[in-house]
């Protein structure tokens, strides 16, 4: 399986990009978030890469960073998103958008995004939901912190995320509320409701 590519960029328009590999071109299928993220033609480039394979044909896609592609492999995995839709969906919005619009049930954000209508995004509320929050809970350990700690902090993440706020704002708030507590172990009720106050400030 093809997992990475790096090499030299041929060509790039917004929705493709072919990469010159040791003298073999690949063509990869890439989001608007890619072609914004990735350099020139004639730079070195290394992108994360999706093999979507079908009876009658294969499809290669691209993406500047692993998150672009897990939330890619999440979306594909809803019923009725294909790669091209999946790949529309990440040229309407960022990551870190989809992945809160999701987590809040928010639906009206999420139908404004390109390619979306009312019930793919109510499916991927119902099927994608969980996931993201496991994968969320799941991140890894930050530096300098407990794996308490850690765990405490992405609860509070992502309640204040169901409460509506974005996600710069509950991570400023919590940040906040984490150098109040002065490294001490915090329940994550407490910490949540010293980081709704730094969000009011």
């Amino acid at each position: 399986m093809i997992s990475t590519l790096q090499g030299t960029l041929v060509s790039k328009s917004p929705m493709e990009v072919v990469v010159d590999v040791g003298g073999v071109g690949y063509g990869l299928q890439i989001p608007l978030s890619t072609y914004e993220a990735i350099g020139n033609v004639n730079s070195d480039v290394r992108l994360f890469t999706y093999l979507h394979v079908r009876e009658d044909s294969l499809q290669l896609f691209g993406f500047a960073t692993d998150e672009e592609r897990a939330l890619f492999r999440l979306l594909v995995s809803v019923n009725g998103i294909g790669p091209r839709m999946a790949q529309g969906i990440l040229s309407g919005s960022s990551v870190n958008e989809i992945r809160d619009h999701i987590v809040q049930g928010n639906l009206s954000a999420l139908t404004t995004i390109p390619g979306i209508g009312k019930k793919i995004a109510e499916r991927m509320i119902i099927e994608l939901r969980e996931k993201i929050v496991r994968a969320e809970s799941a991140a890894p350990v930050q530096a300098g912190t407990t794996e308490y700690q850690s765990h405490v902090r992405s609860e509070a993440l992502l309640a204040l995320l169901s409460l509506g706020y974005a996600r710069s704002v509950a991570e400023r708030a919590l940040r906040a509320a984490i150098q109040e507590s002065e490294g001490s172990h915090v329940s994550v009720e407490a910490l949540i409701k010293a980081a709704l106050r730094a969000a009011a400030k």
